[in-house]
């Protein structure tokens, strides 16, 4: 995700839409023969809101979700301005509050005043529910994963300890196939979960193991029953209450293996911890135990507790499926509303159609940034048409260069160039600033009339960001190539980029007429990113 501290977990694209085309179609239409026409508008600063219409009040509830300091100059701020406030303060703080980065992008690509007023007032808080609510959803996942340890452990009758329940999930596996208490079931089944994906290592852990220690037990029962068909059947019954104590979360003690079933399951109830008392487990035990069928307290100590607790588990998993599914849907809607972000739009869109696995994969840390990864390129010459791949040397405060595409093979230079598509660092509507994926925290910085472009670190400071802001113009204008246009950097003046005859880009001075932009400087064009 991209941070203002610059961070190596910098990430996140802007989704903005750029308006105005329409004015500069017309500017464009007028005779040939006009002479030194004025520089309409550009799009992004006639769509930016400047004024505010929120109040104190609003404004401080609104910071307050992000840990803004609501400063008389934060206060003061345009609606917009203050928008990209909470933005950055929310990407900042990373998956916690991805749902308020995500609306506060939607808000920003809007030309609507109105949708960021509504976005400070109650979408901020509407994003920030839905942020709370996967963390806690998530934090019972990974408290329940925890607990499916210990079940496991105990089950087996692997003594628990710190250092085996902080393992890595592979690790613990490992350790489970090496234990002396692993039965050639336990042993096979930890063996495939090893070589599969992390959803069958997981699984193995929550119900593999035990379903395999099961095996195991019923295998030693087989041999046992032809001697002793009563002694065979008491222990089938007292390793199905030791499995049905570890779903419980309860010691087992000898006592609990001498009760009667019912009596069994009646102790279950009384001791199960707190959180258990609404689940499918506490429900299905309950409907046991108020049955006078003695077949009915074997059918729940043999098959029905486990199926109770898959239920349960499947239950945790939808709630924070959907709230992915959503935030994933989110992400895309957003995403679309820009041309320049398309791998991020083909990201989502595989994820949403491959399953929940693909979607918390894509909404990582790590995913995201994947994601959200684009190439540039430059139209150097109009005829013939000639292309060429924007890149960077790595060095901070190093020349930016054009050349030809990189070769599969030439690895380090398709990592160079690559970018990220991030949201203005100067908060300006409709424009953007490009990080070097290879390189976080380090964007394409420019330099006034006639300077070189480079690769700059960020230092947090306006002047930075307003050097690492680009606004496309005409976008369109390019037959065929919805993701073209003629990127200006606006500092004093409107600077447009030119590229020498090193292939370093610089920029190319002032300019006041669009035909300008048509004779004189090349093209720009995201393209799909060559290192993903």
């Amino acid at each position: 995700m991209y941070r203002e501290n610059s961070s190596p977990g910098t990430r996140r694209a802007v989704t903005r839409a750029v308006v105005g085309t329409t004015a500069m179609a017309a500017v464009l239409a007028m005779s040939a023969e006009t002479t030194a026409s004025a520089l309409p508008a550009p799009p992004h600063r006639a769509a930016r809101a400047v004024g505010i219409g929120t109040t104190e009040t609003q404004r401080v509830d609104a910071a307050a979700v992000v840990r803004l300091d609501p400063t008389p100059d934060v206060l003061l701020l345009s609606d917009y301005d203050f928008v990209h406030a909470l933005w950055q303060r929310a990407d900042a703080a990373g998956e916690k509050l991805d749902a308020v980065r995500t609306a506060a992008e939607k808000a920003m690509a809007s030309t609507l005043e109105a949708d960021q007023v509504a976005f400070i007032v109650t979408g901020v808080h509407e994003a920030h529910r839905l942020d709370q609510q996967r963390e806690r959803d998530k934090a019972e996942l990974e408290r329940a994963a925890r607990l499916a340890r210990q079940q496991t452990l105990q089950v087996i009758g692997i003594p628990s300890t710190p250092e085996l329940l902080a393992l890595s999930d592979d690790n613990f596996i490992r350790a489970v196939l090496r234990h002396e208490a692993s039965g050639p079931e336990v042993r096979a089944a930890a063996t495939r979960a090893l070589v599969a994906d992390e959803a069958a290592r997981r699984e193995f852990i929550v119900n593999g193991a035990r379903e395999a220690h099961g095996k195991d037990v019923a295998k030693e029962l087989e041999e046992l029953e032809e001697k002793n068909r009563q002694e065979a059947e008491r222990r089938r019954n007292q390793a199905a209450r030791k499995n049905v104590a570890a779903l419980f979360r309860v010691p087992v003690a000898p006592g609990l293996l001498d009760m009667s079933d019912d009596n069994f399951i009646r102790e279950m109830l009384r001791v199960a911890p707190a959180d258990l008392r609404s689940s499918e487990l506490y429900l299905a035990a309950q409907k046991a135990v108020l049955s006078s069928k003695a077949s009915d307290w074997l059918d729940f100590l043999y098959t029905g507790a486990d199926a109770a607790y898959k239920r349960d588990d499947a239950a945790r998993r939808e709630k924070l499926a959907q709230a992915n599914r959503m935030l994933a849907r989110e992400i895309l809607d957003a995403a679309r509303k820009s041309p320049f972000t398309p791998h991020l739009v083909t990201s989502a869109e595989k994820a949403l159609a491959a399953g929940d696995l693909q979607i918390a994969e894509f909404l990582s840390e790590d995913g995201q940034r994947r994601a959200r990864r684009q190439s540039l390129q430059m139209r150097v010459q109009n005829s013939p048409e000639k292309w060429l791949v924007v890149s960077h040397s790595g060095v901070a405060g190093g020349a930016v260069t054009v050349g030809p595409a990189p070769s599969p093979q030439n690895v380090p230079l398709r990592h160079s160039s690559t970018w990220l598509v991030v949201p203005s660092l100067s908060g300006q509507a409709g424009c953007y600033s490009f990080e070097a994926a290879a390189k976080p925290g380090h964007y394409l910085k420019a330099t006034t009339s006639q300077g070189l472009i480079v690769l700059g670190a960020n230092n947090n400071t306006k002047a930075f960001k307003d050097t690492t802001s680009w606004c496309p113009d005409l976008m369109g204008y390019v037959p065929g190539k919805p993701a073209a246009a003629w990127f200006s950097w606006f500092g004093a003046d409107r600077y447009q980029v030119k590229v020498n005859a090193r292939n370093e880009l610089f920029t190319g001075g002032r300019y006041t007429e669009w035909r300008d932009l048509l004779q004189g400087y090349p093209a720009w064009e995201v393209i799909p990113p060559y290192a993903s």
